[in-house]
This record gives structure tokens, C-alpha cells and sequence, in this order.
């Protein structure tokens, strides 16, 4: 599937026109990597690398320390994405993660709130706290432009998210798949889902997997590019937009065996932020399909029902 590229570059009105058709139509859409410093984005990139590479004993050493902790080291089959639609029996995914959390950024939130709880840091490579967070910050920047963007497609305000984001409880993960050896069986490297929050920014590598669900309920791959930022939207856009923007299921197959690698920035809203449907998404006579929610136990529900 070919998605749609938007370009910070262009125009305002160019940038929301290409966004509104690609979230009315797939929920996905392009980024180019160049829209943050690409050095910036290759370091995050290879500090990961050099942590998954390291013996398990000194990657478990920031293991999560009790079920439901948001951040630190997921170990591999520890997390099961499927779950969080409901499905109980499904087998967990053949992955392993390092994860972060708003501690990385600037706004000030709340100490006590379960999401804010403190990021754990390897001691190898002794760089990646460092550059984490200056790629944390690059993102959460990059975020706030699309939300701009989004304001403008859906004929809002350019300043309508703002008071909604300004204290973001965005996290971010880096994503190691191992080699798939033998059949995986019943198991996807990342099972069927929809991202919780606003949107989603994800960088791959070449190797292929990722797959959306279309409109018919056929899977459909995308084509990985390292140069592009793929984009795809979360329960709290279609939510607020009343459906008309999509949060599409996606997963992550092993038809390569390949080792694989991603990085994540999941977009969030501010924790006590309410998701309700916006006015510009209303048509008369017609009904919010989905009740108004807050963002920060929406997001803690959602996780907490994967591990």
C-alpha cells in the first residue's frame, strides 16, 4: 500500500489537506525522517540497537519491577498487544522492548499519576539516557506540529489542541524482533491493535511486517523505508472525530524471519484531558458514537490489560 506523504514544508493548507485524506481513508500516513535532525534520530536508533545486543542478565536489570509498571525492559514474550482488544487467550507477541516515559520532556506533570512513573535507565550504552531525550523532546516537538495540522484539517482552531497537549503523557519504544527460527505457531511478532492515544510515530528498518487492516478486513503490508516516519492515528483521534478519522487495527507479521527493529512515539493527550466528540465532527442529527473519556485512565486500562 502506497500512503500519503505529509511534508512539514509545504503549506499549512497543503499539509492538512494530504493529512485529511489520509486519516479519513487508511489512518496512516508519511512523515520524512529529514522533519527532525536525522542525526539526532540515527543515534536514537543505534543506542537502541547496541542495548538489545547486550547479554539478557544486563537488559533485565531494568525489567519491569512489578506488573503494570509503564517503563523499562520488556523481556521477549512478555507482552501480548492482542489482549488489549479483549481477546484473553491470545499468545504473546515475539518481541522485546526498552520503553520511556514524560519524564523525558519539559511540561511538568502531575509526580503522582501512574503514568509519570520515573524512567529506568541502562547503564549500557552509557549515552542512551542522553539521547533519548533529546530524541523524546524532537518528537513531542514534531507531535505538536501534527496536532497543529490536525486542527486545520478538521476546521478548528490552529490553536484548538494546545491546552490539551501542553503537559503530553507521551511515551516512547524501541522494539527488537528476533530472528524467527522454526514455525512461530499461533504467535505474530506484534499482534492485532489500535494505539491508545493521538497518533503514533514509528521509524522501521527494512525489514518487512508491518500490515494494516483495510476497510474489507484484509491485511495489507506496508513497504518499510528507514527515511520515513510512518504515522498512524489512535483511539483518542477517532474518538474525538467521531469516527470520521480511523484508528486502525495493524499488526506485525513473521513472514520475514529476520531480526527486525522499530521505534515508537506514542502521542498522548494530557492525562486529565477529555476525549469527547469535537463540534466540527458532528453532523446534525447525528450522535457521538463513543462516550467522553479522559486520556490518562483510557491509556492506563489499555496497558494494563497487555501484560
Amino acid at each position: 500500500m502506497t500512503l500519503r506523504v505529509v511534508e512539514p514544508r509545504a503549506s499549512l493548507v497543503d499539509q492538512a489537506d494530504a493529512l485529511s485524506q489520509a486519516c479519513e481513508s487508511t489512518g496512516f500516513f508519511l512523515v520524512p525522517v529529514t522533519a527532525i535532525d536525522r542525526s539526532l534520530a540515527d543515534a536514537a536508533w543505534r543506542s537502541a540497537e547496541e542495548f538489545f545486543a547486550l547479554p539478557e542478565p544486563a537488559k533485565r536489570t531494568i525489567a519491569f519491577p512489578e506488573p503494570g509498571y509503564p517503563y523499562g525492559y520488556s523481556p521477549f514474550k512478555h507482552e501480548s498487544l492482542a489482549a488489549s482488544l479483549g481477546d484473553g487467550a491470545a499468545p504473546p507477541d515475539l518481541k522485546e522492548s526498552l520503553s520511556v516515559g514524560p519524564d523525558c520532556g519539559t511540561a511538568r506533570i502531575d509526580p503522582d499519576l501512574w503514568v509519570n512513573s520515573p524512567s529506568l535507565w541502562p547503564e549500557h550504552p552509557t549515552d542512551l539516557q542522553e539521547v533519548w531525550t533529546a530524541y523524546y523532546r524532537a518528537m513531542a516537538d514534531l507531535a505538536d506540529h501534527l496536532m497543529t495540522v490536525m486542527a486545520a484539517a478538521l476546521e478548528l482552531p490552529i490553536g484548538f489542541f494546545a491546552p490539551l497537549i501542553d503537559r503530553a503523557i507521551s511515551s516512547m519504544r524501541a522494539i527488537h524482533y528476533p530472528e524467527v527460527r522454526g514455525d512461530p505457531g499461533a504467535s505474530l511478532r506484534a499482534g492485532a491493535h489500535s494505539d491508545y492515544g493521538t497518533f503514533t510515530i514509528l521509524r522501521t528498518d527494512l525489514v518487512p511486517g508491518l500490515q494494516i487492516e483495510d476497510a474489507d478486513g484484509t491485511w495489507v503490508d506496508i513497504e518499510p523505508n528507514p527515511d520515513m516516519f510512518v504515522v498512524n492515528l489512535g483511539d483518542s483521534i477517532a474518538q474525538w472525530t467521531n469516527d470520521r478519522w480511523r484508528s486502525t487495527l495493524h499488526r506485525v507479521t513473521a513472514q520475514d524471519s529476520r531480526a527486525r527493529q522499530s521505534f515508537a512515539f506514542f502521542h498522548m493527550a494530557n492525562w486529565d484531558a477529555e476525549i469527547s466528540c469535537l463540534p466540527t465532527c458532528l453532523a446534525p442529527g447525528e450522535s457521538p458514537r463513543h462516550e467522553p473519556v479522559l486520556a490518562g485512565p483510557w491509556l492506563m486500562q489499555k496497558f494494563q490489560s497487555t501484560v
